[in-house]
Formats: C-alpha cells, structure tokens, sequence
C-alpha cells in the first residue's frame, strides 16, 4: 500500500503529461512502423502521415464525455485535415462493442482496454508500445499493463470515486435544531456507523431538508448498473485480496484467483442497503432508473448524496436547471464497516488504458499515435483534457498549475493528498468478465425488488467468479 500511496502523490504532483506516441505491429518497432508510414502516405500539418482516404477511428469508453471527443475530433480535422471518427460503446457494453467493431473492414485504430484482464482479451491486437515516448512519461512505469518485455497498455487518467454530496444540503442538516445526531459536519463522518445515523436521521427530517431522498437512486437497469457490481463490489474485493496478501498487488492477488470467499459480503450489503434504505426512489422501481436519472437528482437538488467519480462532473453542470453550486460539490469516502476504515480515503485508480491496433496500417498506427499526442500536448489539445475531460493523468510533462479545474477533480486531489489516509486501489481490475459484473448485478435487481434474498447475491458472487474463472482457464 505504501507503494500506492506513493504513486498517488506522485501522479498528483506531475499531472497531465504530453506524449508523442508511435505504435508498432506485431512483427515491426514503433521506428519501422512509423518509417514505413513515412514513405507510404501523405503528410498532414500536425506531421501524421496516413494514405488518403484513411481516418483514425476512437471506440471511447465512456458515454458521459462522448460530445466532448466529438468536439475533440472536429476540432483535430479543422487543424490537421485528418478525420477522426468517434464512436461511444452503450454503457456496459464496450467489450461486446468492440468484439463487433474490431472484425469489421474498418475496425477500431484507438481502442480501450480496462487492465490485465483487458488486455488478456485483445492481446492479439494491443501493439507493443515499449519504445514510446508516453510510456516514458509514465511518473511509474508499473502501472501500463506489459507481458513480457512488451508494453500493450498506457494508462492515461487516475480517477477516483466515492459518495458525491451535496454541502449546503449537508449544512442545513447538521444546522437543524431538532437533528437525532451531534455531529455538525461531514468531517465527523468517517465510518459506516456514523454515516448510517447521520443517513436515517436525514430521511427522518427530508421535508425540511427539501429533498425527496439522502441518495439518488440506485439505478440498477441492464447496462446502468455498473457503480454497484463493479465500483461498490470493489471496496469488499480489496479487502479480501489484501487480506491474502499485505503487501502483494491486489489486483494481481485477483487475477490469480480461481475461486473468492466473499468475505465481506456484510458489509457491501450494510452500504447497499442504506441505498437502498434511504432512497429517492422505491426500491421496486429501480430496475428503470439510469445513471442519468440518478445525476439529474443531485443536480436538482433531489438528494444529497450520490456514489460515482469524478467523471460524473460532465452530468452534473449540463443538467438543466442544476441548482448546486460548483463550491457545494464534495466527495467523501464510501464507509462500509470494516474495523480501521477510519483511515481509509476515497477510491483511487484507472481503467483507461489507450491501446493502438497493431493490425491496421502502420499509417494509420502512426495517424492515430499523433491524435493522441495533440491532444495531451497542444494549447487546444490541453485546454480539452484539462477543463472538458478533466483527466487526471500520470504523467511528468505537465506543471503542477496545469490540472483540472471542476470541483470533483479537485476533491479526488485533495484526498490523494490527505495525511493519514490511504487509498483503495481499483482492484475491479481483475473481475474475471463483463459476464461476471452482469450476472451480479441482475442479482442486486433480484434483491433490490425483493424477489430473491441476499444468499442469492452472495452464492452468485462466488460461483459466477469460479465458473468465468473456468470459462477463461479453458478458452
């Protein structure tokens, strides 16, 4: 966990960093690819070299920045004549989009994938970029995903995520004379019994407050619920993993196994259920509500609280009619009831690793390779990711004043930075399968409407694990 920690601060100190990227195919090195791009195609004002009528193609990850590289990619054609087509994978379904995109005449050039089980996956098409320059900005090298002596995954932004809330509405909480608690700030919150109480209470008194709810809804719609199955089953999973091993790498404990015990099932279900609990929404009506729907709450000052990360930023300031002020936007740590999580901060991590296609042109290897190093490295480039995207990058070429200026960026630097606080890592890395985070969360829609008990929720954690384990050992 040191090591961890001591990342973090670095990333945190040596933000945003520029990187002038060559891929290279299976059989060639990144200098051959981009010599054979040289001689083969037609130069364009920002030094890409593709032959004509070729364009770079992005699969993006994430639906809630999708206009943003919309006007990302315009803007890149208006300055370099060079297309790039962006298209947005439907949350939750990115690796069965891209197993649909990559097969086609024209498959993704700049594509995604979310770590070591990621890259198991699209190994066959992840060039080796060892001998680029962004994987020598890496502040540490250890975070790309590598094989070997091979580099096949660079990691571009850490983010972090936890409970988002809402201070003014927390303030007038804490400022009520008849409040059931003694606390007086969310700064005494910092375990799950204490969150509970303060939770409940507010519920009690959410006429006052002005709110439909403590927490937006639990959106637990096929595809929308990917905050529970994977960001809230991580919290339990880290706590497994490091049991097993203090000082191994938690998701490296993950990937090597074949079955979990769920051990702190309780307390992933304490959290849910305080969801659950104090919702705005009833719980049987959960299975149609979507993160935008949830987002919405909070920007409308229907709720108080909301688990999600940083990214969600995006949603909150383009909400029509949003009343919280960017001043009132917080984040605390999402407390579980695990002895000593007093100490613990917010979840800190990534899954955006850029990977290029080593099975297109070296052309278009390279065309691609120079889109991402304009964006990282140029006025307008920079301008996006630094106050569009609000990318937290781990990288050493940006100055320290060059961060992401939204409200929630900056929360996810201030508890990197916290003394005494130590941050859980994204040990949802080695999730087995997407099969694996569905199967789950068809199980939390189960309980959540009370079809099925938590056994239900419990038994499909352990046996959907082993048996995607087994899936893959023998694939």
């Amino acid at each position: 966990m040191e090591k961890f920690k001591k990342l973090m601060a670095v990333a945190m100190a040596s933000l945003m960093a520029a990187a002038s990227l060559t891929a290279c195919s299976s059989s060639e090195s990144a200098s051959s690819a981009a010599e054979k791009s040289a001689e083969s195609g037609s130069e364009a004002s920002s030094g890409s070299t593709v032959k004509e009528g070729e364009e770079i193609y992005f699969l993006n990850f994430k639906p809630e920045i999708a206009d943003q590289y919309k006007a990302i990619a315009e803007d890149y054609e208006k300055e370099t004549g060079i297309k790039v087509n962006v298209q947005t994978a439907a949350s939750g379904t990115y690796e069965a989009t891209l197993k649909s995109e990559i097969a086609k005449a024209d498959p993704p050039t700049i594509f995604q994938i979310n770590g070591p089980i990621g890259y198991s996956n699209w190994k066959d098409y992840c060039a080796d970029l060892k001998d680029t320059k962004l994987y020598s900005y890496l502040t540490d090298q250890s975070l790309a995903v590598t094989d070997g002596d091979g580099v096949y995954g660079i990691p571009y932004s850490m983010e972090g995520y936890g409970l988002i809330y809402n201070n003014a509405i927390m303030q007038k909480y804490f400022a009520l004379s008849d409040k059931g608690t003694s606390f007086s700030s969310v700064d005494d919150i910092d375990n799950f019994e204490k969150l509970k109480s303060v939770a409940e209470d507010m519920t009690k008194h959410k006429d006052e407050l002005g709110i439909k709810g403590v927490f937006a809804s639990t959106s637990l719609t096929p595809g929308e619920d990917w905050r529970w199955q994977t960001h809230l089953l991580n919290i339990p999973m880290y706590y497994e993993f490091r049991d097993e091993d203090m000082d191994a790498n938690t998701v490296t404990t993950g990937v090597a196994a074949n079955e979990i015990k769920f051990t702190y099932a309780k307390n992933f279900k304490n959290i849910f259920d305080l969801y659950l609990n104090n919702s705005t929404t009833a719980k049987t009506l959960l299975g149609s509500k979507s993160v935008d729907d949830s987002m919405s709450e909070f920007a409308l000052g229907q709720c108080a609280m909301v688990q999600n990360g940083e990214w969600a930023w995006s949603q909150i300031s383009k909400v029509e009619g949003n009343v919280v002020k960017e001043s009132d936007i917080k984040m605390m740590p999402i407390y579980t009831g695990v002895d000593g999580e007093e100490k613990n901060g917010i979840c800190v991590g990534t899954e955006n690793y850029f990977a290029i296609n080593k099975k297109v042109s070296a052309s278009k290897q390279q065309a691609s390779a120079d889109f991402l190093n304009w964006l990282f490295s140029s006025e307008k480039g920079k301008d996006y990711v630094l106050n569009k995207l609000g990318f937290i990058a781990p990288f050493n070429t940006f100055s320290d004043s060059e961060r992401p200026s939204d409200p929630l960026s900056k929360e996810v630097l201030n508890w990197m930075a916290k003394d005494g606080k130590t941050s859980i890592p994204w040990t949802f890395e080695c999730f087995p399968s997407q099969n694996f985070k569905d199967a789950v969360g068809a199980a939390l829609l189960e309980y959540a409407q009370g079809g099925k008990d938590w056994d239900n929720v419990q038994n499909t954690v352990i046996t959907t694990w082993k048996s995607e384990k087994a899936a893959s050992a023998a694939s």
